[in-house]
């Protein structure tokens, strides 16, 4: 699924739409009736890791929009994908402000997930979006085929939803799963993208003692994080995806969570400025260094595996019988 930098890119595409009435529906979904949208107001759109949460409302502008840090002025026409750029302009986001906003918990499960006391849910209708292994939104243009299938059809993709808003334009929502909730459910503390994304909560269940590639993914401690993600970092920090985080030293373990921000970061510059994504080891058959790169499915015990790529040289194993420290 799009992981962390994709969703938030998402978000730029879709928070210009924000105050805009629906004034017309489409799409594929069989488990949510687009026509249940028609006349709402887009009140809101909020993002944690790799989910999007929208807010309607059958008033307008009830209550005003929550200030946001990514509203700071008109984007460039370069900031999103060519194939995206569609539609109304997007707020600018600020090199202080990569972070993306953070969302503000309530509902019934928000004290387990903060470890503070639960607020009261509002009645706005959040509509919440997981978004499969090819998801997409696009800006006021449908997907088109870019190859044919396995039948030989040049069939377009169909979106799961499509929004008209009276403002002209529209959003299409492609290979994703929906659901109603009277609020978004988050942690701000795991998401790697978030300013709020907490070091010694990561750095904890890194040091326990099963591979870190498996914690990597675990989105109770890095949000937003996705396989591309676990393997750069893991080669840029020098790990061995099996090594158990409970053998590494402090400063592998920091150095590890180092590249999980860094490159996530960089990751979310490079898609809002349209630039292709470079990779060291992610699809490789060579490192940088040229050194044969090995590949091979990894996952906890009856969950789900996982393609891994490493670097035997670049990336050593640590005997698991001998308790030696890794050093950077």
């Amino acid at each position: 699924m799009p992981e962390g930098p994709s969703v938030r890119k998402f978000y730029r595409l879709v928070a210009p739409f924000v105050g805009q009435q629906v004034v017309k529906t489409g799409g594929s979904s069989k488990k949510l009736d687009p026509a249940d949208l028609q006349a709402l107001w887009l009140q809101d759109v909020q993002v944690h890791g790799k989910k999007l949460f929208l807010r309607f409302d059958p008033d307008e502008e009830i209550s005003p929009p929550r200030s946001n840090p990514l509203s700071e002025g008109p984007r460039k026409k370069d900031d999103v994908d060519q194939i995206q750029t569609s539609g109304p302009d997007v707020p600018k986001i600020s090199d202080q402000c990569m972070k993306s906003p953070e969302l503000v918990p309530s509902g019934e499960h928000s004290s387990s997930y903060l470890g503070g006391d639960s607020t009261t849910g509002d009645d706005k209708l959040w509509l919440h979006f997981s978004f499969g292994l090819f998801g997409s939104v696009w800006v006021s243009e449908f997907s088109r085929a870019k190859k044919a299938n396995k039948r030989g059809d040049w069939r377009d993709p169909v979106p799961r939803l499509v929004l008209h808003f009276d403002g002209g334009g529209f959003l299409a929502f492609y290979n994703c799963q929906m659901s109603w909730s009277s609020s978004p459910v988050v942690k701000p503390i795991s998401d790697i993208l978030s300013e709020k994304f907490h070091r010694g909560q990561a750095l904890e269940a890194l040091g326990q003692a099963k591979p870190v590639c498996y914690t990597l993914l675990d989105q109770r401690y890095f949000s937003g994080l996705g396989n591309i993600i676990k393997n750069e970092a893991l080669y840029r920090a020098g790990v061995h995806p099996l090594s158990l985080g409970s053998l590494l030293s402090p400063s592998s373990l920091e150095s590890l969570v180092d590249h999980v921000v860094a490159f996530s970061t960089d990751w979310l510059q490079g898609k809002l400025q349209g630039k292709q994504q470079h990779t060291q080891i992610y699809q490789k058959e060579q490192c940088p260094f040229g050194h044969q790169v090995m590949k091979d499915t990894f996952g906890p015990p009856h969950g789900f595996q996982r393609l891994t790529w490493w670097c035997p040289q670049c990336q050593p194993r640590l005997p698991a019988e001998k308790p030696k420290l890794l050093q950077p």
